[in-house]
């Protein structure tokens, strides 16, 4: 899977994303669970929480927007490790370790 998203990460910033289903709000309340700091993921939800008001698809997005604002994209930064650590879902700095950690969270998230 990091192999998988590692291909997605290496497009240009402007490759826009066309998801499958209507997720984006329910993941970016993840997104700020698994990293409460960024600044560009707490702009990004008050925008999806008023197209998804209006009734407004948030589909398609880039790659760019889910670099700065995706955990599953962003396991390897310090803050996102930071979280899994303080929250007793990681034990260890293997950036593979801190993907399946936000993963198994993902799965119980509520």
């Amino acid at each position: 899977m990091t192999q998988s998203l590692a291909k997605l990460v290496s497009l240009p910033d402007d490759t826009l994303v066309y998801c499958a289903h209507e997720y984006t709000l329910s993941n970016l309340r993840f997104a700020i669970a698994a990293e409460p700091d960024n600044t560009d993921l707490a702009t990004r939800l008050e925008q999806v929480q008023q197209m998804r008001a209006r009734g407004e698809s948030t589909v398609p997005s880039s790659i760019g927007l889910e670099k700065r604002t995706n955990p599953f994209l962003r396991y390897r930064e310090p803050s996102v490790r930071r979280t899994l650590h303080d929250a007793g879902r990681l034990t260890t700095e293997d950036p593979v370790a801190a993907f399946a950690a936000l993963r198994e969270w993902k799965n119980s998230f509520r």
